[in-house]
């Protein structure tokens, strides 16, 4: 792993989400909180919008780009859509947990710096959802079924709700990367997510990166939100290098 997770400065563990319902917004909030933040993430609202480009622009400023696409197809495809993002410069970028799709994926990005991150269970979906779908067992047991095979596949880590981060880092050790939406200070509202928690759990738990949207990109004062945050990771942090010591 070329990025070793204890190393990982505080301010590039933020990711901020830019999903917004046109890229002049997205836009306009990148620049605003540029110099504050280091990472942006640009979803699937974006995409059909001119979010590539955008990307693109990001990148040539010196920021950091998470590309959550979610490709879900069957391998050749996916291996062929990989090929193309891995050109734009972006950092990281998302796959469903399908094998054939975790093994295209890692195969499409080559040589390049993409690293490639596994989509477990949707931080949206909880043991009801799985229930009514069909799947047998609990959350966390599919969580764990699936991150297991982005490992075997070579993935670089995981998508996974704050509540399997710590069963995720015992199973894993430093091998994986592990991303955390769903992430929300104290006091926010949930809004559209279930299994959530705060900055500072996440990373006690074991999370590498936390996905932040609404608490900072609807905010009044959207860089001192996103200080706020930072901080409370930087605390968290030393708390968790202290256990370490």
């Amino acid at each position: 792993m070329s990025e070793p997770r204890h190393h990982i400065a505080p301010e590039e563990r933020l990711i901020v989400a830019l999903d917004f319902a046109s890229v002049g917004e997205a836009r306009a909030v990148a620049h605003e909180l540029s110099g504050t933040v280091r990472f942006f993430k640009i979803g699937l609202q974006l995409f059909p919008l001119g979010g590539i480009d955008l990307a693109r622009e990001l990148i040539a400023r010196g920021e950091r780009i998470f590309l959550d696409f979610k490709f879900y197809d069957i391998g050749n495809t996916v291996q062929n859509a990989v090929v193309s993002t891995a050109t734009i410069g972006a950092d990281f970028l998302t796959v469903h947990a399908d094998r054939d799709v975790l093994r295209a994926a890692v195969a499409g990005r080559g040589t390049s710096d993409l690293k490639i991150f596994c989509v477990t269970v949707l931080t949206s979906q909880d043991q009801a959802a799985l229930n009514e779908m069909g799947y047998p067992g609990s959350v966390e047991d599919l969580v764990l079924k699936r991150a297991r095979i982005a490992r075997d596949e070579g993935c670089d880590g995981l998508i996974a709700s704050p509540a399997e981060a710590a069963r995720l880092r015992a199973e894993f050790g430093d091998d994986m990367l592990i991303v955390t939406p769903g992430i929300r200070p104290a006091g926010s509202a949930q809004n559209d997510q279930k299994r959530v928690t705060t900055p500072a759990a996440a990373l006690q738990a074991g999370a590498d990166y936390l996905v932040v949207g609404r608490p900072i990109t609807q905010a009044r004062d959207k860089c001192a939100a996103a200080e706020m945050i930072l901080d409370d990771m930087r605390a968290a942090l030393e708390g968790v290098k202290g256990l370490r010591k």
